[in-house]
């Protein structure tokens, strides 16, 4: 079988629309959630009369529809263009990501034990349009689950293929439209429709100089590969490990002298910082103050007002939905942020000695996380600049949020298990839309089958394409790649590919101070020097001298799922000049079927290893990889940053030799 695409391995197509300019419907079933609401039975009147206020559905979608359609346009124009800065240091985030179901939750508690084969990860340890038909996969190395395994497990949020999170996300929106639409209060001044506009300032914040506090979840991802630093984590796993029996924990207040002290600590050593002997009280201020320093509310600045109003005005049987349906509609880090969040205070209001109940945390911790009445001139908060100025008694409006916010993050934490799991009534109503979103792996005798079917017989054609499309793109200089600034002296860029796929095509190069032998093999065989996340990998079968089947398993952030690869991967050191390359893709193999995590999907992973100056290799890396529970949205934010700075940390694991060093006495 022929290789689709010049660079590419194996990789799954996964229906994906061209078009966003129309708000997005839902076939059979799901198109009466749109035909149920207000807006949709009114949109004769709106014709007629101009409204004063924007509905808040239509808000929400123009600017969803503004991100993708910005996304496609630049895909679509010539590959000289620039994309959109893709370092988000200098940005200031808010962007919108989706929701879920009235089933347990499987994610264990925070305070459950892991594992003790496995190793920590750097003591990390808190807690398509819808109405178009769905097209085959066309890349031969993937087939579509047959049907859905419906379990609440399955129907986790973290589990979902980038494809299946955008339909979702859609899905959420329509419902969440309907319920907002269907209990708003048009005539009461109080009723906000509008998702807040940010206002508009001449100098975007800067973030290089800031390690912990006050940094962005997005950029603190796209740094460490996690939304929340790890010295942020360590303090949660100290609370929750030595400190749950502290009567009034994030009630009584620190000492302002060593708070401050802590945060100096983290700042200096974002990551890792030794709690041991801290004040518990002092650490849980600590916490209230990276939540309340953030630049936006964890809930983000364009969806805070609208949980807000959820609590104020949704009847309270159909507040659960309501707010699954927001949650799905947040950017993916601040979805993981509010989960550890919600699971280490469930943790926390679970131990009857420190008398925190769940209402007594969210009285303590819903100013901070919801960034209420709180009066920084240095804040960069939207809703502080809405506040800023503001003295005296709190108006009706602010008091009504209070309660709201009090009464949702109290609702939140007792619920935290059924928040980020999806509905079972909503993968029903998307049926084979769901089901083709998502593409698994094939065995290894599945993919012989296809090869000896096709017209290709060579024993492992897959590779042998991805290894010739390649080296067709190193000949041709790599062109049509989009090229943005990467990290710590890399080159970043990516591509579109039309496989139907709503993942991009990342490639980072850098040089690194080895030989290209000696690169492949800290590649390989040592990934243990250079993939911090590693819990275990080894090597299942040998299939020739230069081709294996690989498994490894990389940790999360607690208590987001372990992810687990299975890959073919084989190489070649034979290339003229020198040069080495491996290339890999994810298989199913019968020997290591999921027991536990998350099976990522490696859709394509390429390494190129040139050598250029004397002891010293160029490394081109080409990767495209559906890690689960992620959108589109951070693939296209994230990933290529999480590329490269596992590049980076490669480079870095050999050491570089000063040869001016001082004289010696011989």
């Amino acid at each position: 079988m022929s290789s689709t695409g010049e660079t590419l391995g194996p990789v799954a197509v996964i229906p994906h629309s061209s078009s966003t300019q129309n708000s997005p419907t839902l076939t059979n079933p799901t198109d009466s959630l749109s035909n149920h609401s207000p807006a949709a039975q009114s949109s004769n009147e709106k014709s007629k009369v101009k409204p004063k206020k924007q509905l808040w559905s239509k808000a929400v979608k123009l600017d969803m529809e503004d991100e993708t359609v910005g996304v496609e346009e630049r895909e679509e124009t010539d590959s000289g263009e620039e994309p959109t800065n893709l370092n988000l240091e200098n940005h200031s985030m808010s962007d919108i990501g989706i929701s879920t179901s009235d089933f347990e939750s499987t994610a264990n508690s925070l305070n459950e034990t892991e594992e003790p084969e496995m190793r920590e990860r750097r003591d990390s340890g808190v807690g398509a349009s819808l109405t178009r038909p769905c097209r085959k996969l066309r890349w031969h190395s993937f087939q579509n689950s047959h049907r859905p395994s419906l379990n609440s497990a399955s129907l986790e949020i973290n589990r979902q293929s980038a494809a299946q999170l955008s339909l979702l996300q859609k899905c959420s929106l329509l419902r969440l439209t309907a319920i907002m639409e269907k209990f708003s209060i048009p005539h009461k001044q109080s009723w906000a429709w509008t998702v807040p506009k940010f206002m508009k300032r001449s100098k975007l914040p800067n973030y290089r100089g800031k390690m912990v506090f006050g940094v962005p979840l997005i950029v603190s991802v796209q740094r460490t590969g996690q939304p929340l630093p790890q010295s942020i984590q360590q303090a949660m796993r100290y609370i929750r490990s030595q400190c749950l029996d502290q009567v009034g924990i994030f009630r009584k207040s620190g000492v302002k002298s060593r708070i401050q002290n802590l945060r100096q600590m983290s700042e200096a050593s974002p990551d890792y910082v030794n709690y041991e002997g801290q004040s518990a009280y002092d650490v849980a201020d600590l916490l209230k103050q990276y939540f309340r320093d953030l630049p936006e509310p964890v809930f983000t600045g364009k969806l805070t007002d609208t949980f807000l109003q959820i609590y104020q005005f949704v009847p309270k049987e159909q507040r659960l939905q309501a707010v699954q349906a927001a949650i799905m509609l947040m950017p993916d880090e601040n979805r993981e942020v509010l989960q550890t969040l919600l699971y280490f205070l469930s943790d926390v209001a679970s131990s009857e000695e420190n008398q925190m109940t769940v209402g007594n945390l969210a009285v303590c911790l819903a100013p901070s996380i919801f960034h209420l009445n709180v009066s920084k001139k240095e804040s960069t908060s939207p809703r502080l600049i809405h506040r800023r100025g503001t003295v005296g008694k709190p108006d009706q409006k602010d008091l009504n949020e209070n309660m709201a916010a009090t009464q949702g993050l109290s609702h939140m934490i007792a619920n935290c298990k059924k928040l980020f799991q999806i509905p079972h009534d909503m993968i029903l109503q998307l049926s084979n839309s769901y089901l083709l979103a998502d593409a698994q792996p094939l065995s290894l005798p599945e993919l012989m089958e296809q090869n000896l079917q096709g017209e290709i017989q060579d024993s492992h054609p897959t590779l042998e394409a991805s290894i010739q499309g390649l080296l067709k793109e190193s000949s041709e200089r790599f062109k049509g790649w989009i090229g943005t600034l990467g990290p710590q002296n890399t080159e970043l860029s990516c591509k579109k590919v039309e496989d139907g796929h709503p993942l991009r095509l990342w490639k980072v190069s850098t040089e690194v101070a080895a030989p290209p032998q000696v690169v492949l093999k800290r590649i390989l065989r040592e990934r243990h020097f250079w993939d911090e996340d590693l819990l275990q990998g080894h090597v299942v079968e040998a299939l020739d001298k230069n081709t294996e089947v690989y498994h490894y398993v990389t940790d999360s952030m607690a208590p987001h799922p372990r992810r687990d690869f299975v890959v073919l991967r084989s190489w070649r050191t034979d290339l003229p000049h020198g040069s080495c390359l491996l290339v890999s893709f994810s298989l199913e193999h019968q020997k290591f079927p999921l027991e536990a995590g998350v099976r990522a999907t490696v859709l394509t992973s390429q390494y190129l290893i040139e050598p250029c100056r004397t002891g010293h290799s160029r490394v081109t890396h080409i990767c495209k990889t559906d890690l689960r529970g992620r959108s589109p949205d951070w693939y296209n934010k994230v990933f290529g940053h999480l590329c490269a700075m596992e590049l980076v940390r490669i480079r870095d694991s050999f050491p570089v030799f000063n040869l001016c060093g001082p004289e010696t006495k011989i």
